[in-house]
């Protein structure tokens, strides 16, 4: 059972590959909403960001991903060293990050977070969904950055890195992101054609030199 029975890949072609810093051991690039990180199952999904960047750097790996409807700062690792350096950095939560999104409706207040388990909805995969006895612990925080007529921008801080986890978290504040074609309702998902959420911001210690590296990629659905 497919929870987007309708869903056709159409990955975008232009830009191909943007990338906003490479070095002899990592590239770090703004991947475009609608673009796989890996290949899906399907023949149909082999075109992704993985594919594209190893047709010009083959030693390329993945370290993190984006779902395929978000956009913005990834990083990929040039050589086997620099891939466990970064992956420990995430595992230990010693990276920073934060998202840009836009939900429904107006959020109150203007900050706050949302701590509650995820585990996935296996009749609807790939959805996720809220399971205070089985779920994995994962807690978001967020801040307002603009109210809007029918909508809040925000940032988003995940603390933990959980499969669709800003998405579900939101939707559980009864905020659920524009655009969302798993997880909205009608009103919220014509309101954009894609999905609002981007990842604006990556830090990390460069892998060889321990220097703080900081990402920025600039976000489409916003002036920032």
């Amino acid at each position: 059972m497919s929870a987007n029975p309708d869903f056709v890949y159409q990955p975008p072609m232009s830009p191909y590959l943007e990338v906003i810093y490479q070095d002899n051991d990592i590239v770090v690039l703004n991947k475009p909403s609608g673009l796989l990180t890996v290949t899906g199952r399907l023949p149909e999904h082999q075109d992704c960001l993985q594919t594209r960047v190893c047709r010009v750097l083959p030693t390329a790996t993945i370290v993190h991903r984006l779902d395929m409807a978000t956009s913005g700062v990834i990083i990929m690792a040039l050589n086997k060293a620099s891939h466990v350096a970064i992956s420990r950095q995430f595992e230990q939560r010693k990276t920073e990050k934060f998202y840009l999104s836009r939900v429904f409706g107006e959020v109150k207040d203007d900050s706050g977070e949302v701590n509650l388990p995820l585990i996935c909805d296996w009749p609807n995969r790939p959805k996720q969904m809220v399971c205070h006895e089985r779920g994995k612990k994962a807690l978001t925080k967020y801040e307002v950055l603009a109210r809007e007529a029918r909508s809040t921008l925000l940032k988003l801080i995940p603390i933990t890195g959980r499969s669709h986890q800003l998405r579900v978290h939101m939707l559980s504040l009864g905020h659920p992101i524009l655009g969302d074609r798993l997880y909205a309702h009608d009103k919220a998902l014509k309101m954009s054609k894609r999905l609002q959420l981007h990842a604006h911001y990556l830090a990390i210690y460069h892998p060889v030199t321990g220097e703080k590296m900081q990402f920025h990629a600039p976000c489409e659905f916003t002036k920032l």
